[in-house]
């Protein structure tokens, strides 16, 4: 009995990576009033929306914004709209949705128009679990009337667009049992595939990078070190280009590790000239609730910067404030 206990403590605790929790004493009527107040009083109070939003877990943000419509008649996203404007309002937009509408939309969005912005498809398709596919795929179908992947078809091709199909399917295997020869097996075909013959047999690639398990996958990319003397991503960087490389290495580096791979975008989103603030956005939104605190640590060994700080320098007013709030503090 004791061992059970254990266990799920642990993991609870490895779950409880994220800045954005559950509120424990948590009342619905309380965060709706206090939102009515501060959206229908003379000038908003954005320290409200900030507070309520950033201290709130997804479930109990869908019972405020239930009860809100309830109470005024009236929808909190399109309040929210209203009241405040740019890259704050889309933010605070971002943190009322959940996790799976915000992928929905992003992937719309990603989709629109002429182009097709092939970076948003990577980032999400490569860093979600299968759950977490299959939850934005059914917001998606809701959104659209079509699936995502009858969508896909319309927009990517080639090997990049079977790798991102394959993804997209959200039935990469969960198997968390690793088996050594396998591993082997798959890194010795990779590296026959690309680095040992003329030309390479992207469709390899594509099948093990795309299918097999996470932990499968950490220890093939070790055996594959160990054959190749190169790690997999510089050989997938030698071996291909364009669209089909960024998404391959993507892929790499989420198994490796996800919240290190989040933490390079957004290095970069602030890298330079200028914010991208739309990735900046999308990234402290959709990992605020599930490894922020990883990232920040990643951040760190990265960059030697703290994560607060590289934020307080490079973004400022209200959306800097609520960046910092989900960011969670210094360290």
């Amino acid at each position: 009995m004791a061992d059970l206990w254990v266990s799920k403590i642990l993991k609870r605790t490895l779950r409880e990576r994220g800045t954005i929790k559950a509120k424990p004493d948590f009342n619905v009527s309380e965060d709706v009033a206090a939102l009515r107040k501060a959206i229908d009083g003379i000038g908003t109070t954005e320290k409200t929306l900030i507070d309520i939003l950033t201290h709130r877990s997804s479930s109990q943000k869908q019972a405020i914004s239930k009860a809100y419509e309830e109470t005024t008649k009236r929808i909190l996203v399109n309040d929210l709209k209203g009241d405040t404007s740019g890259k704050f309002e889309k933010l605070l937009v971002a943190l009322a949705r959940s996790p799976a509408l915000n992928d929905a939309k992003w992937l719309i969005k990603a989709m629109k128009g002429a182009g097709t912005d092939t970076n948003i498809l990577i980032e999400i398709l490569a860093s979600r679990t299968n759950k977490q596919i299959k939850e934005l795929s059914a917001v998606y179908a809701e959104q659209t009337k079509k699936t995502l992947v009858q969508n896909l078809k319309t927009e990517v091709s080639g090997d990049f667009g079977k790798a991102i199909l394959l993804l997209a399917e959200g039935a990469r295997d969960e198997s968390t049992n690793v088996n050594a020869d396998k591993a082997k097996e798959d890194a010795k075909a990779l590296y026959q595939a690309g680095e040992k013959r003329l030309g390479t047999d992207e469709s390899k690639f594509i099948e093990i990078l795309c299918k097999r398990s996470i932990p499968h996958l950490r220890q093939t990319i070790l055996e594959y070190k160990n054959i190749s003397g190169k790690t997999l991503q510089k050989s997938i960087e030698k071996e291909m280009s364009g669209k089909l490389e960024d998404l391959l290495v993507a892929v790499v580096k989420c198994v490796m590790s996800t919240p290190a791979y989040f933490a390079e975008k957004i290095y970069k989103s602030m890298k330079g000239a200028g914010t991208d603030e739309n990735t900046l956005t999308r990234v402290m939104v959709s990992r605020g609730e599930i490894d922020m605190l990883d990232i920040r640590a990643e951040f760190k060994k990265l960059y030697q910067r703290s994560l607060y700080k590289e934020i307080s320098s490079d973004v400022s007013g209200n959306y800097g404030d609520c960046l910092k709030m989900i960011c969670g503090g210094e360290d």
